[in-house]
């Protein structure tokens, strides 16, 4: 291999890099007389892991990338992962959405990372691909003059990013939209488009959203290393497939692929994955009709294929795994193959809903495959089937995976997983594997007793029905510990325990941050949205969040600190899904106030725990409601610019004579605890009023901080002195700086306690201190869990 160090610049046409600190700055406005330590709150994983990359020179070097949270590398001496874009700020959270990840043979301690979340408006920046020289500790960025799409449509797909292993100071990019096949040549501090690549994609499997509608574009770069070829698939039916042979200088449409990897039934189908198996020749393609992740197959039946070509003949062969215990194949993710063992491969289906996904595996180069779980039929062909299993799951840590079900027959409670676009082989290891979910991360290191094992299921003659052979299955468990990945809506500090409500999970008690504590299930939100607690008495609890079914409400209710939890009524006229609005508790828990979230309803209130609900008098659909912490019968709420007061502890409302406050934009306000009437008032938006204000007579005038330009989230925690003031913590904008401030004197004064290597990208949405613990902050972030920080001894 020849191995290029140092590269010329591209000229006009490249983008040049901005360089990224990756070490703590000074803090702004004035220097904190403390410095934290920041970690999270476990919950270990709860978010979507499309890809996971092996180093594959250097052993023990894996990479796992992530839809909205950032980049993990593995530390093999502990089995956990280190957040590797912390620095990201606020002004480029969508660098938290990586879109590919590249590992380089040649020289590891490189690292490169295409990053940008949304291809349409919701993110306002372009993206870029960031570098790194020591293994991503520190990082350059390179911007590029187009969106990409770590949360859109097809993010497990790739990967897209690649180094080429004959020139290491050449790493390619495949692009969504049109852009085409990019390139650098300086390991990656400029890039410019291959002008000679012919095809940039074509296909939009829906073109009716804003989100489902991208060209899923250039898909994958790979490299025969025998032939020094570049391999490229693109999302093209018609043309799926390119090699170049002379380091990317032309390109040729390698022949047969469209047939090869097309699909009888006559569905469009896409090169999804791709693997090479060096010693026997082989390039393995996993393909499918949807780009994924959440959608397996069409109507029509199944929904992809696996195709192996033979680079010395060019002949391709179907060797798609023929049989699925539930009848038809929905689709393949993850492809992947054993460096070790030539002939190996496995590769997942996307997505087998029900009962479960299947790993198929493969050690004759496809020829034939075992599956991860079969079905045992008894002598009447009874339904459901009992179930057996190669490898038994192992969810110790992060016992929330069963998400509150129970076994029932051969649908597990804790599954091989959904959506497994990330599935890898160590190279380095034939035992190991790790794959990825929309929840979490499963691995093994006794993978090769499978290969033992032999078939699953036999036949009784004698009783006339199926029998589990037996098999010692071997264990998979957790391997996700340090990847916190959950978009934490709010946050309730009762002291002692902490009650967070999440995106996609519903929520979290932990009484031990070390630890993922308790999901919440009942009622069983699909996303929970808000928390809120008794400010007189703290074991009474309640929250809200999106629900389906017709059973549970939106708003659930604890009277023991979050242990246990019961619904509330479904209100009538007001559906499942996302109508959670916002929720109050009474300073003593006796009334709660619910504002739905479906824009219609007007805000209703519960004085029996939620099993009726009486409509307020006075308030606005949409309302956002707080309750006084210290005052029974406040309760307050704000709309388009007005706030409201009640003082018959939320049954009817009024609105005050406050003017100024935001009329637009997102806001938030939080009452104070132990402090009757003092409320302070977050949000707005640009261009428009936007920042803090407060208020010390329940609303009726406000005073704004001149402090913040902006600022989106405010909380409050134990006071620095006995008698003093609690202390304000705040994500917010001063002096041109973001970040996380406090104050310990009523707002006099403020410090920053975050920075610049702890950023967490958008911290928008809630924060607060701790009742019981001096200095100690929590904060909301979306996609990289709760993070709280505390003052070093």
């Amino acid at each position: 291999m020849r191995r290029r160090t140092l590269a010329a610049s591209l000229g006009a046409a490249a983008v040049a890099a901005a360089a990224v600190p990756g070490t703590a700055a000074a803090k702004a406005g004035g220097r904190c007389e403390d410095d934290y330590i920041w970690r999270n709150a476990v919950v270990n994983g709860g978010g979507y892991v499309p890809g996971i990359v092996f180093n594959e020179t250097e052993a023990d070097l894996v990479y796992a990338r992530t839809d909205i949270g950032g980049l993990y590398r593995w530390k093999e001496g502990s089995q956990t992962w280190k957040p590797l874009l912390d620095w990201v700020g606020w002004d480029r959270w969508g660098y938290t959405g990586v879109v590919s990840v590249a590992t380089d043979p040649v020289q590891p301690r490189r690292l490169y990372a295409a990053v940008g979340t949304y291809t349409n408006d919701w993110d306002p920046n372009s993206g870029a691909v960031l570098y790194s020289g020591d293994y991503g500790d520190t990082w350059g960025v390179a911007e590029l003059p187009f969106k990409q799409g770590g949360n859109m449509p097809g993010r497990g797909m790739g990967e897209r990013l690649a180094v080429s292993p004959f020139d290491n100071a050449t790493v390619y990019l495949g692009t969504p939209n049109g852009n085409g096949l990019w390139r650098s040549t300086d390991h990656g501090r400029h890039w410019s488009e291959v002008e000679s690549f012919p095809n940039p994609g074509n296909f939009v499997q829906d073109p009716s959203g804003d989100y489902s509608d991208d060209n899923q574009g250039v898909l994958w770069i790979d490299f025969d290393l025998a032939g020094e070829r570049v391999y490229v698939g693109v999302a093209d039916p018609d043309d799926p497939l390119y090699v170049s042979a002379d380091h990317g200088a032309t390109w040729q449409p390698v022949p047969g692929a469209a047939a090869a990897l097309g699909r009888a039934d006559g569905n469009r189908t896409i090169p999804k994955q791709a693997a090479f198996d060096h010693e026997n020749g082989h390039l393995f393609v996993a393909t499918g009709w949807d780009p994924g992740p959440y959608n397996g197959a069409p109507a029509s039946g199944r929904g992809g294929s696996v195709a192996r070509l033979s680079l010395a003949t060019g002949e391709w062969t179907d060797v798609t795994p023929a049989y699925n215990p539930i009848g038809t194949i929905p689709g393949f993710g993850g492809l992947t193959v054993d460096r070790k063992a030539p002939g190996t491969l496995m590769v997942a289906t996307q997505n087998n809903w029900w009962p479960d996904e299947i790993l198929y595996r493969s050690t004759d180069s496809g020829a034939t495959w075992e599956t991860s779980w079969d079905y045992v039929w008894d002598a009447n062909w009874s339904w459901p089937p009992a179930r057996t299993d190669r490898f038994d799951m192992d969810p110790a840590g992060s016992a929330w995976l069963s998400f509150g079900n129970a076994d029932d027959g051969p649908a597990y409670a804790v599954k091989h997983g959904w959506m497994i676009d990330a599935l890898a082989i160590d190279p380095h290891d034939s035992d190991r594997i790790m794959w990825g979910t929309g929840a979490t991360i499963w691995g093994t290191e006794s993978l090769t007793r499978w290969d033992a094992q032999g078939a699953l299921v036999g036949w009784d003659s004698v009783a006339g029905h199926q029998i589990a052979l037996p098999i010692e299955p071997f264990t998979v468990a957790v391997r996700v510990e340090g990847l916190e990945e959950t978009a934490v809506q709010d946050i309730a500090a009762l002291g002692g325990t902490v009650v967070s409500a999440t995106g996609d999970l519903g929520g979290f008690v932990q009484t031990d941050l070390g630890e993922a504590g308790v999901q919440i299930r009942r009622p069983n939100w699909t996303s929970g949205r808000g928390v809120d607690f008794a400010g007189l008495d703290p074991r009474v609890v309640v929250g809200t969040g999106d629900v389906e079914g017709e059973t549970d409400g939106h708003v659930g209710v604890s009277t023991d600190g979050g242990a246990t939890w019961l619904t509330t009524a479904r209100l009538d006229g007001i559906a499942g899904g996302a109508n959670a609005g916002s929720v109050a508790v009474s300073a003593d828990g006796a009334v709660i106030v619910w504002s739905p979230g479906n824009g219609t309803t007007a805000p209703v209130f519960s004085t029996d725990l939620g099993r009726t609900w009486t409509p307020v008098d006075g308030l606005p659909a949409g309302a956002l409601v707080r309750a006084d912490r210290a005052n029974a019968n406040r309760v307050y709420a704000f709309a388009a610019g007005t706030f409201y007061a009640s003082t018959n502890g939320g049954l009817a409302f009024a609105a005050t004579r406050a003017t100024g406050l935001p009329a637009s934009g997102p806001v938030d306000f939080r009452a104070v605890p132990g402090r009757r009437g003092h409320l302070w008032l977050v949000g707005g938006e640009a261009d428009a009023a936007y920042g803090m204000w407060r208020s010390s007579d329940g609303g009726a005038t406000w005073r704004r901080v001149r402090d913040f330009a902006e600022a989106d989230a405010v909380g409050f925690g134990k006071a620095r002195n006995r008698h003093g003031y609690p202390t304000v913590f705040t994500s917010a904008k001063a002096g041109g700086v973001r970040g996380i401030w406090r104050s310990t004197d009523e707002g006099r004064n403020w410090v920053r306690v975050n920075d610049d290597a702890h950023q967490w990208g958008w911290t928008g949405k809630a924060v607060s201190g701790d009742p019981d613990v001096y200095g100690r902050v929590y904060i909301a972030t979306n996609g990289r869990g709760l993070i709280y920080g505390d003052i070093a001894d």
